[in-house]
């Protein structure tokens, strides 16, 4: 029996070698002597031991973080910026030749591109149009990668941390921005008060008996607030309209 184990040993290797079996999201780029015979997968692939080799393609969405890059802005603010790529595999055949590592180069082309656009805009169109930079960052790593058979379905900067004294002196333009609001909203309220008793004062002088009115409406009011502890003696209003017009 132990003459024969060598022989079924090699039986084995023999066997795990032809036959493969591939996942649904999986394809197997397969060469011949060296030159390019096919895309194979999913399922049981068959290979002849010592002439075809299979090398394994994962078409699955990969989640790539780029690292924080020192990145100097438009304004000469520095700036470090990360990001997150998102691709997959569409073409196995030319991510397999016509790049020795496609997710290495993916990273590298993501950091350089990243630096190189984000140092095109100011500080603040950076924090404030960045949808813009994402949608210009995944059009051009999609066109750089496109001849690798990656597709880059989307990009996104996730961080940007400014230096200390950038971010206290943003801090106070914000607080100076509210009070600039606070001040505004004030000055609009006191206009259109003012603008309401201006009117009032026309209807009232317009109206005889209108500011008899306002007054027992008045003394009404008081004496509500006022409860147990307040006593009126209310007086005519003619009675004051005559020492005015005595005074005149």
């Amino acid at each position: 029996m132990l003459t024969y184990l060598p022989f079924l040993i090699f039986a084995a290797l023999i066997l795990f070698s032809t036959f493969k079996i591939l996942n649904e999201y999986e394809r197997g780029v397969v060469f011949r002597l060296g030159k390019f015979g096919g895309v194979r997968g999913p399922g049981l692939i068959i290979l002849v031991p010592g002439i075809e080799k299979m090398v394994k393609v994962d078409l699955r969405l990969v989640t790539m973080d780029v690292p924080s890059q020192d990145i100097i802005s438009k304004d000469n603010v520095t700036l470090k910026v990360n990001g997150v790529v998102y691709f997959k595999v569409s073409n196995p055949e030319r991510a397999i030749i016509a790049v020795e590592n496609f997710y290495h180069a993916t990273s590298q082309i993501a950091q350089t591109t990243l630096r190189s656009v984000i140092g095109q805009y100011d500080l603040d169109e950076i924090l404030s149009h960045r949808d813009k930079i994402n949608l210009k960052l995944q059009e051009i790593l999609d066109e750089v990668t496109e001849p690798w058979g990656i597709k880059v379905t989307n990009v996104e900067v996730k961080a940007i941390d400014l230096p200390l004294d950038m971010q206290r002196a943003m801090a106070k333009q914000a607080e100076a921005e509210r009070e600039k609001r606070a001040k505004i909203i004030s000055a609009q309220g006191e206009f259109e008060a003012s603008q309401k008793l201006a009117e009032a004062a026309r209807v009232l002088g317009g109206e005889k008996h209108a500011i008899t009115l306002r007054y027992l409406e008045t003394m009404r009011e008081i004496s509500i607030a006022g409860g147990a502890k307040a006593t009126f003696f209310p007086l005519p209003i003619d009675l004051f309209s005559k020492f005015l017009s005595m005074e005149k």
